[in-house]
């Protein structure tokens, strides 16, 4: 990222790079000499936590303005579904026989992209949380059609990398779940969730608790593959319980297919939404 904006204040970049050659002394040698926007082990420190979550939440968000990217498209979905030609070698036969949606997710980004490439590339374009499975066959789609695509990535205790598909200026790492998760909700037009397990499973109900509780506009909710949602969530009983309500049961809706998820975002252009919630 550049910043154009004319200063007559000397930058701190130059600093930066100025303070690497400053004569070698015990006084420069000292921690506390460093400048401290500089500092790693500083910045890192218990008492920085809200300055770097303020980090977290500009960087990407400037890089995104810098684009002009102004919607996405989330999809949500698990890091474990494989792709079709390696469902062979599947942990469980379950996951063989969800395979079938890397390559819906793959067709749907293809056609989220083509979509925001004909309107000039600002909207709908696709995130994705950066990792494999459904995360990578999204941003496969979108490198498909020529376009760009977003990666959240998140640092875990495992060794991992972003998959090969994110378009590398918009590739991002975190180390706090809370602002990732704030990033894939901030510029959303619609949330697409596909079968997963624990983190799709966060990601899924607090962006629904948000458009429950009225803290972030309707958008359209859809969630791929009814026999697996229906299976792990006993929707019904929630609104039986009284614990949500049966219009709650309305905030989202199962679709099986790429070109029934894309007619559903479509028809829900077409039909505006009542919310005048902001935005951001």
């Amino acid at each position: 990222m550049n910043d154009d904006r004319r200063s007559p204040m000397r930058g701190a970049n130059i600093d930066r790079a100025a303070a690497k050659h400053v004569p070698d002394t015990p006084q420069t040698r000292a921690p506390t000499y460093r400048l401290a926007f500089a500092d790693e082990e500083f910045l890192g420190r218990e008492e920085l936590r809200p300055v770097r979550l303020q980090l977290e939440l500009l960087k990407p968000d400037m890089a995104l303005d810098a684009h002009g990217i102004d919607s996405t498209v989330v999809l949500f979905g698990g890091a474990r579904i494989p792709a079709p030609e390696a469902a062979a070698a599947a942990r469980t036969q379950t996951l063989a026989e969800l395979s079938h949606f890397y390559e819906v997710a793959r067709d749907f980004s293809r056609r989220m992209t083509r979509k925001s490439l004909d309107g000039g590339g600002r909207d709908f374009v696709v995130v994705t949380g950066g990792g494999p499975g459904v995360m990578e066959a999204g941003n496969r789609g979108a490198e498909d059609e020529g376009g760009v695509s977003i990666g959240l990535n998140i640092v875990l205790p495992h060794e991992q990398a972003p998959n090969a598909y994110v378009t590398p200026d918009l590739c991002f790492n975190f180390h706090y779940f809370a602002i990732r998760k704030m990033h894939f909700l901030m510029r959303a037009c619609a949330i697409c969730v596909f079968p997963g397990g624990f983190g799709t499973l966060d990601e899924m109900f607090e962006a629904l608790t948000l458009i429950q509780t009225g803290r972030m506009r309707r958008v359209p909710f859809l969630l791929f593959g009814r026999e697996f949602w229906e299976k792990i969530i006993n929707w019904e009983a929630l609104a039986q319980a009284g614990t949500i309500s049966e219009e709650d049961l309305q905030l989202f809706r199962f679709v099986e297919t790429a070109e029934e998820a894309e007619a559903a975002i479509n028809g829900w252009q077409l039909m505006g939404t009542r919310d005048d919630i902001p935005g951001r």
